[in-house]
């Protein structure tokens, strides 16, 4: 799977948060998109995962040499980030079930080993609005990792975890992501050292 940024840029009103970014994102590598609070790095993970449409410049995707239309990615992503809400309402259980509708499971997964990799086999009917911070950033994380999809696209993965928290993140890293293209948005070094090529937004503004 490729990722081919061409000339991209976004702006908000008459302001340019980056502008000329040309850039290969390639299975098999883990890149980090680096830059202060505010410097546009969540803005262009959701460019690269489609969710936002670009002010100018040409996003592709291909899978084998061969194009995949826009509107025909989302099977191939799997996304974890602070913005994307979970469906409070629902027990864990519910909330699985509904994810998974849209996404298969990774060879060797499903709803009983997911929920005891996120250890709450005692939690699978409680509401989600009744979990903490941090137990709702595992799930988010968890659901990522677990679905099979090429890409894994995370942005500030770490946040509302505690120490242990960080170290499981870790553990799912070197677990679930030898085989994909993981981009990782943060300015929190223990979130992305694993990553071997690192793009400051900016560079683009």
């Amino acid at each position: 799977m490729k990722i081919i940024l061409e000339q991209i840029g976004r702006r908000f009103n008459r302001d340019w948060i980056f502008k000329n970014l040309n850039y290969t994102f390639e299975s098999g590598k883990s890149y980090a998109i680096l830059g202060a609070n505010g410097s546009g790095k969540s803005t262009l993970l959701q460019v690269i995962s489609g969710s936002l449409t670009s002010s100018e410049g040409k996003l592709n995707y291909t899978k084998k040499g061969v194009q995949i239309d826009i509107e025909n990615v989302f099977p191939e992503l799997s996304i974890a980030a602070p913005y994307l809400d979970l469906i409070e309402e629902f027990s864990l259980n519910e909330h699985i079930d509904f994810h998974f509708q849209f996404k298969n499971y990774r060879d060797g997964y499903d709803k009983r080993t997911l929920i005891a990799l996120l250890n709450l086999l005692h939690s699978e009917h409680k509401a989600l609005k009744n979990f903490s911070s941090g137990m709702k950033q595992r799930v988010k994380l968890a659901l990522a990792f677990c679905s099979d999809t090429k890409v894994l696209l995370l942005d500030e993965p770490t946040s509302n975890l505690d120490q242990q928290g960080i170290e499981w993140y870790l553990s799912l890293i070197k677990q679930f992501s030898n085989d994909r293209l993981v981009i990782v948005c943060s300015n929190q070094e223990h979130e992305y050292a694993f990553c071997n090529e690192k793009l400051s937004v900016e560079d683009y503004k």
